[in-house]
């Protein structure tokens, strides 16, 4: 993103004095404020606890595995960061499959894909859905009562790819024991409802403050452990995708505003560019934001590139993009093409 900036330096040197204004600054604020409070609820040791008891029912099956552990995660990823959620299960879901045989390809692949299904209900559950509500105003129970029927529809298929995985035997080692650090979790959860309330009353600004002196107070360590890079990339987001749509503009061009070209436009840039650059590239024309949403959210279930959550799956569980991309592409094109007959 920073190398990208300079060359649209290079194209337009007004950039550096209008920088500041292209930045979305209530959305970038909340995204860095939810991102933080998820770290310090993964810090908390909760979801380590929970995953691990909720995967020993499995029984040492590995379809009952997947049918277990995959709405776990599209769950956990409505409340905290798809990219959160990864870096929390795939380690697990990574060491789960070593040691009990289960194809660990399939099971990360289909863990992210979860991910970015569950993720696509509310408007915290990722960064592109968090750019949307707040550019349009929408109420939580808004979006997420909108984009409902494309997650049921979204996950049935993922659960029907799951049923796919071989039914062998496991052999279900025990996890070592964590220890919760109740304080953390409390805070955490507390900051998360704090923060989408004053998203919602319009003071999302107030959000990263706030979070700020909650996690000084009582979670230090998330201070430390976050990554800090990450709020630069999300600003050079807003700037250098917010100045490539002015250009675009200025040459007399213009993307899909409605409908199924929308739809198509923003899943298939998603592909090429991730999700969360292709909102804000597509966001600049206004168009209706349900097509938008779909379509990058949808986006991040297919090429690597198309969500962070997958980049991390990949590069945490060593998996080959070869094999990452024979379950995510043809869940992709099937969840496209069953996405589509919804859209009104």
């Amino acid at each position: 993103m920073l190398s990208l900036y300079v060359v649209l330096v290079l194209l337009d040197h007004s950039l550096p004095s209008i920088t500041p204004g292209l930045i979305d600054w209530k959305s970038l604020s909340l995204i860095t404020s939810l991102i933080i409070a998820s770290k310090a609820l993964e810090l908390s040791g909760v979801f380590v606890r929970l995953s691990s008891r909720l995967i020993a029912l499995s029984g040492g099956s590995e379809r009952k595995l997947m049918l277990v552990l995959l709405p776990i995660i599209a769950l956990t990823s409505t409340l905290i960061m798809n990219d959160t959620t990864m870096l929390v299960f795939i380690p697990l879901v990574t060491l789960t499959s070593e040691l009990s045989g289960a194809d660990k390809a399939k099971t990360v692949t289909l863990s992210a894909t979860a991910a970015n299904v569950g993720s696509a209900l509310t408007p915290i559950g990722n960064p592109q859905n968090v750019i949307i509500w707040q550019n349009y105003g929408l109420s939580f129970g808004t979006f997420t009562g909108r984009m409902l029927p494309f997650v049921l529809l979204w996950l049935a298929l993922l659960l029907v790819f799951a049923l796919s995985v071989g039914g062998r035997k496991l052999e279900l080692h025990d996890f070592p024991a964590v220890h919760l650090k109740r304080v953390s979790l409390v805070s955490a959860a507390l900051l998360i409802v704090a923060d989408v309330t004053l998203a919602e009353t319009g003071k999302a600004l107030w959000t990263f403050p706030l979070t700020l002196l909650v996690v000084f107070l009582f979670s230090r360590e998330t201070l430390l452990a976050f990554d800090w890079v990450l709020v630069l990339t999300f600003a050079l987001i807003f700037v250098d995708f917010g100045e490539i749509s002015s250009i675009i503009a200025s040459l007399g061009l213009s993307f899909p505003n409605e409908g199924i070209h929308l739809f198509l436009a923003s899943s298939l840039l998603s592909q090429v560019m991730s999700n969360v650059p292709a909102t804000v590239l597509l966001i600049g024309g206004r168009p209706r934001w349900l097509p938008l949403s779909v379509g990058v959210n949808v986006g991040g279930t297919g090429l690597v590139i198309g969500s962070l959550a997958n980049l991390i799956a990949v590069r945490i569980s060593g998996i080959r993009l070869r094999d990452f991309h024979k379950i995510s592409v043809p869940y992709f094109l099937i969840a496209l093409v069953l996405s589509a007959l919804f859209l009104d």
